[in-house]
């Protein structure tokens, strides 16, 4: 059954990225139609064709290696200097122009002239372009808010799960008390488990974040407000100066760092419970928050990668994970030993990660990516906008093209990057619990 199970997670995750890819293709096979370029293939995949059909003037098809897709319209790139779609030279930098821009007129038919790319205004291609990345946005935040507003997520509440008895450093990897050891302010009070607390100090408290915040904001007497069996009591509690885990500025803890603080020993009750939309949005900042940061750091972590993948090193929860081990991770999802629904909630925001990933990555300005043909159609815009203020002549569309040298590159380093990490996938997955 665990096996069966695997493969059928491997396989929904399978169908999940062939729609983020077709729904990312889509933005830009609709833009481009709509701004009369013509779009000769509409393709979902690498490699040999499985299968296509023609509707209109575009071949639609899915190919074998879903890493990937794409669509192909007619004149991405200018011609050259001389006018003239093709030309042959013998330096190599100058054959990848070349061989870019002749492979941009491919099946150009009469008429055409008027349906190329880059005959299009700026914005019109920045349109274009984002709209594939946008669309991968769209999903994820889709996604996210109807998971976060139907399911919930993990949450600490005010109800109390359990009752220290004595205090005890955080910062100590012990959770057994010392005959020194002072008796925990909340156990003194006499504090239970099933215990919700209402208020805190005479101050009405709904959420953990007050909460907590209260309470690490007093050392001393303080009324604690709990309703037990049904009815409200007020118990009294002296708050005692502990070292417990630091938290930034979002209220996470900050790993492996310690501050001192009120301290009243009590472990709050976690349920799942559903966000409101304003709850749910400000979370979604948060993980796009992250995820940006996750971008930014790319670099940073090739080391750990590269350790985790040849010298057995450990794999770190925040190490970047490929398609492979997404899928990995998929599989294991409709393993857990949960109920159904969290596991389809944790299936969907994987879903919803990846998406978020793609609008992230496909934003980057380096060629081939989206996010560098934004960057060659903005600063086009800008040169002519130049000219015009200083009455020059107009410079013409800019020719993405000569950046192609660069563009092999970049590949060259991203292929580089997601081989690394798909051998860290195989060799030492990155796993859940």
């Amino acid at each position: 059954m665990t096996i069966l199970l695997t493969v059928i997670g491997i396989a929904l995750f399978a169908v999940g990225l062939l729609f983020s890819i077709a729904w990312h293709e889509l933005g830009h096979l609709s833009t481009a139609k709509l701004f009369g370029i013509r779009v000769p293939q509409y393709m979902v995949g690498f490699g040999p064709t499985l299968f296509s059909r023609r509707k209109g003037e575009t071949e639609y098809g899915i190919k074998a290696i879903p890493m990937g897709g794409y669509i192909r319209m007619i004149g991405m790139f200018p011609p050259g200097d001389d006018g003239k779609l093709e030309a042959r030279s013998t330096s190599p930098w100058r054959g990848m122009i070349e061989d870019a821009r002749t492979a941009a007129y491919e099946e150009l038919q009469p008429g055409d002239e008027r349906r190329l790319f880059y005959t299009r205004k700026p914005w019109k291609r920045v349109i274009v372009m984002f709209a594939g990345p946008f669309m991968n946005l769209v999903l994820a935040v889709a996604i996210f808010m109807g998971v976060a507003m139907t399911f919930g997520f993990a949450t600490q509440t005010t109800e109390v799960a359990g009752v220290q008895k004595c205090v005890i450093a955080q910062s100590e990897e012990r959770d057994t008390c010392a005959a020194d050891d002072p008796v925990s302010p909340a156990h003194a009070a006499g504090l239970k488990e099933g215990d919700k607390i209402v208020a805190f100090d005479g101050a009405p408290v709904h959420d953990w974040d007050t909460l907590s915040s209260r309470i690490r904001d007093t050392i001393g007497p303080a009324s604690i407000t709990v309703e037990r069996d049904g009815r409200q009591q007020v118990l009294e509690a002296t708050l005692l100066e502990n070292l417990v885990a630091k938290k930034d500025a979002d209220g996470e803890v900050v790993s492996g760092e310690f501050v001192k603080a009120g301290y009243l020993g009590f472990a709050a009750k976690t349920e799942i419970l559903p966000l409101t939309f304003t709850e749910s949005f400000d979370r979604m900042g948060d993980m796009m928050e992250n995820g940006v940061e996750a971008v930014v750091a790319i670099p940073s972590k090739v080391p750990d990668l590269w350790n985790a993948a040849f010298n057995d090193g450990e794999r770190k929860d925040d190490s970047p994970v490929g398609v492979v081990g997404a899928a990995r991770i998929s599989g294991e999802v409709l393993n857990l030993d949960v109920p159904a629904q969290n596991i389809v909630a944790t299936f969907l925001m994987l879903l919803a990660g990846f998406n978020l990933s793609l609008f992230l990555f496909n934003m980057l300005p380096l060629l081939p990516l989206d996010g560098g043909h934004i960057a060659g159609a903005l600063w086009e815009s800008v040169r002519r906008q130049v000219a015009r203020v200083f009455r020059r002549p107009d410079p013409g569309p800019f020719d993405v093209a000569k950046l192609m040298p660069v563009a092999y590159v970049v590949a060259g380093i991203f292929i580089c990057f997601t081989l690394l990490v798909l051998v860290a996938d195989i060799v030492n997955p990155v796993k859940i619990s």
